[in-house]
């Protein structure tokens, strides 16, 4: 491959990598949530919010009932 032809490429290979080193997981997002109210890590309060935010995650990024996923065009 020429440069002209691999620098696109290597700058969308880039910017994916970025984007995605910037997502955190629904269990840090939950940790976020709790320790941002008050709670402290370990306490049964604490455990009972991280236990509730990691499941209202959950439900928020899952499919509906039924729903299939669809096959990816990459």
């Amino acid at each position: 491959m020429n440069l002209p032809t691999l620098r696109p490429l290597v700058i969308l290979a880039s910017f994916a990598a970025i984007t995605l080193a910037g997502c955190g997981s629904i269990e840090s997002a939950a940790q976020d949530d709790c320790t941002s109210i008050g709670w402290q890590i370990g306490s049964k309060g604490y455990n009972e919010c991280f236990k509730a935010r990691v499941y209202e995650r959950k439900l928020d990024y899952s499919l509906p009932p039924g729903d299939q996923p669809s096959p990816s065009v990459i």
